[in-house]
């Protein structure tokens, strides 16, 4: 907009127009500038900062063992090594007690004293306990098959072969299960497995063993369904995506799947069922693919703010519950790039309602939400009367409208858990299990093709479930392919879900 300075008009109704039409032009662009300058602070906090307030676990673990390094640096450099802390000791856990223990006994030559002569008698003895590592070790197990014939009607016997769970391989299920777990719990890509395998001596190519991770899929399909059943079945879920690049050949380049999630987690409220997650591979993020996970889906649904989830309640038969953690991060973004009070405000707000909820978890959903109404509804009403006020007085276009403007289109979900002791506040749950999904992306880059993503997707389920439920992934998937290939029947799979497994394995011992 431009003005003639030397030309203005003289008619004052028409200067007060003019002034109105630039704070109109002002208000726009300062609304723009703000939008602009947000979303570059987030994008240089993606790339050089925290993305959160809190430190990330990786990067703590980083931090502490740097720790150690410089504490061993200057452990030798210094005369005053006895006063700094060894390993922080006060902080770690002894040993397991399921771990083999070597005994190693380290006694006096002589039982003569050295000083005067005299007899030396035991007063008792000093233990310590150091943590060792016996390297990991490839064997060959040759199954031998004895031929009986017989004289007088020249049949032949033998024993059977052993089923095997890749035709013609030669992978037993603990080798396979190595694979499996090193790539989609350990994120060690097959490419990386290929060459560790190579330093002991053995030759495995790359698409030998994604050949063994395909073929293991054919096998626990099947448990992944039930597994969905079992999750989709419960009355309270969290549900979210991930992108995962999936590799397109006839472009030259990757596309972007999806894996949907569904998470199962009861402790908030001490719920009787057990954690779980269920993860589905999708080529793309349309609204009918949640719409067709969900199609039996009857209770409570966590989400974020996708608006493919809101044609989910239209049925009636799904209630969506708000997150509150997204809402807030939309006021951290606001409050990291233009350091507004109100921004801080608003987050100050809703620590006060996590405060209260901290104090509950793990009580019962009458107490809860008793707790809730007395407590929380309170302090709710109180924030949505002052983001009504506050929007009204700030620009229309600024990034903490936006913020309000989102919080309040979704203030039916957000209080969802003031009517419900069950609701959760957020959808933390499925976040978390989304993070695996995370690390294996940055790790082995992108899915080879669809299959590979509802590979990655089958495994994910299993192996993060089990995770929830305390079971190590290695000693359940190995002996569940074990068990299959052993001919275990196909209508007693729900005792291979991993907290019947786990109440299994503890009777039997």
């Amino acid at each position: 907009m431009r003005l003639d300075l030397d030309n203005l008009p003289s008619d004052v109704d028409l200067l007060h127009q003019l002034v109105r039409e630039i704070v109109g032009v002002v208000e726009s662009r300062d609304g723009e500038i703000e939008r602009l300058q947000s979303i570059i602070k987030k994008l240089q906090r993606a790339q050089f900062g925290r993305r959160s307030e809190r430190l990330d676990p990786d990067q703590l673990a980083l931090a502490l063992d740097d720790l150690d390094a410089d504490i061993a640096r200057i452990r030798e450099s210094s005369p005053d090594v006895a006063k700094l802390p060894s390993e922080r000791t006060s902080h770690r856990k002894p040993l397991p007690d399921h771990l083999p223990r070597q005994e190693v006994r380290l006694d006096i030559e002589s039982e003569v004293c050295a000083c005067c002569g005299g007899a030396l008698h035991a007063i008792g003895e000093s233990q310590a306990e150091m943590l060792d590592w016996v390297p990991a070790q490839l064997r060959v197990i040759r199954i031998t098959r004895p031929k009986y014939a017989c004289r007088l009607c020249e049949s032949v016997v033998q024993a059977p072969a052993p089923e095997r769970l890749i035709a013609g391989g030669v992978a037993t299920p603990a080798l396979l299960t190595q694979v499996l777990i090193s790539k989609y719990c350990d994120h060690t890509p097959l490419y990386r497995q290929s060459q560790i395998f190579a330093r002991h001596g053995i030759d495995l190519a790359r698409s030998t063993l994604a050949g063994w991770v395909g073929g293991a899929c054919w096998w626990l399909e099947a448990l992944h369904d039930r597994l969905a059943k079992n999750i989709l079945a419960s009355d309270y879920l969290f549900a979210d995506d991930t992108p995962v690049p999936v590799l397109d050949p006839g472009r030259g380049r990757t596309k972007t799947g999806r894996l949907w999630v569904y998470a199962r987690e009861q402790r908030g409220w001490s719920g009787p069922e057990p954690p779980a997650a269920i993860y589905m591979f999708a080529p793309d993020r349309k609204a009918e693919r949640p719409a067709r996970h969900l199609a039996s889906y009857r209770g409570v649904l966590h989400v974020d703010g996708y608006a493919g989830f809101e044609t989910l309640a239209k049925a009636g038969t799904i209630k969506l519950a708000a997150c509150w953690a997204h809402t807030r991060r939309k006021f951290y973004d606001v409050a990291q790039a233009t350091g507004s009070p109100l921004a801080e405000e608003a987050m100050r707000r809703i620590r006060d309602i996590y405060v209260i909820e901290a104090e509950l978890r793990g009580q019962s959903p009458p107490h809860r939400l008793a707790a809730r109404r007395s407590r929380s509804k309170p302090l709710v009403a109180a924030l949505e009367a002052w983001l009504k006020a506050q929007l009204a007085l700030i620009p229309a276009a600024g990034e903490l409208a936006k913020a309000i403007r989102y919080a309040l289109s979704r203030w039916d979900g957000l209080t969802r858990f003031l009517t419900d002791g069950h609701v959760e506040m957020d959808t933390n749950p499925v976040e978390r299990a989304i993070r695996p999904v995370s690390l294996g992306r940055k790790n082995h880059l992108f899915a080879g093709s669809d299959g590979g993503g509802a590979r990655w997707a089958i495994l994910c389920s299993l192996i993060e479930t089990a995770k929830l439920n305390g079971v190590e992934p290695y000693a359940y998937l190995a002996d569940v392919l074990q068990r299959m290939v052993d001919g275990h029947p196909v209508n007693r799979l729900d005792e291979f879900l991993p907290w019947a497994w786990t109440a299994a394995n503890l009777a039997k011992s």
